[in-house]
């Protein structure tokens, strides 16, 4: 198996946390040692919404890391987890987003499975008229998927395969259960999901979500519409540990453009307008002036609170050069017509072609692409110093900094 001491007889990793190789982004072995290590490790992963399986019999497929896996709603509510991989040859159980079953059967020899992927039947197993058959011997009691513990929190459901893991809400941490629970506080309901394929390692993008320093220089959009800048009040909130991060841009557009002008970065642009600018009206509905919040789960989840625009992103990794990202958009199930209007109309602003976010699509290809040749040079992460503590600014890189202290802790390495 790869593990840490593998990679580094191989590779140097700097010390610290300011310092990122970028071997960490091109080795095929570095991928599969995170698969054993994060991805089936002591980490909770954000699987669906509560909402996805309401009803008793309700499942949906979706990963962890390369992992496929079924979530389910089982008797009294409960909710389960397993990989979706039958025991016998390995097969699919499971070939839908979603649905709703009394039971799985695998369509390759028809091994049946209950809600909780336990074994219940396979077919033939005493033969026909005396022959053929499974062994005497045979335990369908011994034979199954792996299985997760499984938890929700406002709505979210997450699962784990580590059964040494801490709980879930011990896994996030107080202060970032309380940045989750700030908007996902009642009962949801789904408006929109799209999966976008990105040309690079999903580190990068488990970086950028964190990369506040990033936000208002590459989206033009943030500046022009003054949405987030860093002549705005606001911060990043960091779990201890350094894994997940919560930051906000607070209050609405400033007068004063002068804060990037004096440096001679580009900004805003003044002949940049909007033809019609109502879907940046917004309400505050979490009863604070907090317009920007992102929320980012390591490995990688992301919670989005953009105005009124809210979704969940999770990214599934593809190779060492590729990723997926899953954006589900969410509302509350009590929202006016008004409202529900107000955040169809802001998912304009990010995804794929969003007015904000479409330059996150092909920025981790440029660093992909640019550090082809560059394997053993590395990245600076040092804006806001050396540390992963929480800042009262956003003009800081220490989420980044969280992200990878986390990681190398994980990895060993």
């Amino acid at each position: 198996m790869d593990d840490g001491a593998t990679i580094l007889n191989t590779h140097h990793w700097p010390a610290g946390i300011s310092r990122v190789p970028f071997w960490v982004y091109q080795d095929p072995a570095v991928l599969r040692a995170e698969q054993k290590r994060i991805f089936e490790g002591p980490v909770w992963h954000f699987l669906c919404l509560d909402v996805d399986i309401e009803n008793h019999g309700d499942y949906r497929t979706t990963f962890i890391g390369d992992m496929p896996v079924v979530v389910v709603r089982g008797e009294a509510g409960a909710l389960h987890g397993f990989e979706n991989r039958c025991a016998h040859r390995g097969a699919l159980i499971a070939f839908n987003d979603d649905g709703n079953t009394k039971d799985f059967t695998c369509a390759y020899h028809a091994w049946r499975y209950d809600l909780q992927g336990n074994l219940c039947s396979v077919a033939f197993q005493r033969g026909v008229g005396g022959k053929g058959g499974m062994p005497a011997e045979f335990d369908l009691r011994q034979h199954g998927p792996r299985k997760l513990r499984v938890d929700s929190i406002g709505g979210l459901v997450f699962g784990t395969l580590d059964p040494a893991a801490p709980t879930l809400e011990a896994f996030l941490s107080p202060p970032i259960v309380a940045k989750i629970k700030r908007v996902f506080n009642r009962k949801l309901e789904v408006i929109g999901r799209f999966t976008q394929h990105l040309p690079n390692n999903w580190k990068m993008y488990a970086e950028n979500i964190r990369d506040t320093y990033h936000a208002s220089l590459l989206h033009l959009f943030f500046t022009t519409f003054k949405i987030t800048r860093f002549d705005q009040a606001g911060g990043v909130t960091i779990s201890p540990d350094g894994a997940h991060h919560a930051s906000a841009t607070i209050g609405k557009g400033i007068e004063t453009q002068s804060v990037y002008k004096d440096q001679g970065i580009r900004s805003d642009n003044e002949e940049f307008l909007l033809r019609d600018d109502s879907f940046l009206a917004s309400n505050p509905e979490f009863g604070d002036d907090i317009q920007l919040q992102n929320v980012a789960l390591f490995p990688g989840t992301m919670l989005q609170q953009l105005y009124n625009s809210l979704a969940v992103r999770q990214t599934v990794p593809r190779g060492v050069d590729g990723m997926d990202l899953h954006w589900t958009f969410v509302g509350f199930a009590d929202d006016t017509p008004e409202m529900r209007k107000m955040r169809l109309k802001q998912a304009n602003l990010a995804g794929p072609a969003g007015y904000v976010s479409m330059e996150d699509g092909c920025i981790g290809n440029f660093v992909q692409r640019g550090v082809a040749a560059a394997s053993d040079e590395i990245a600076i992460v040092e804006m806001g110093g050396y540390e992963s503590e929480s800042q009262n600014t956003r003009a800081t890189e220490a989420s980044v900094r969280g992200f990878w202290k986390n990681y190398r802790r994980l990895m060993e390495i």
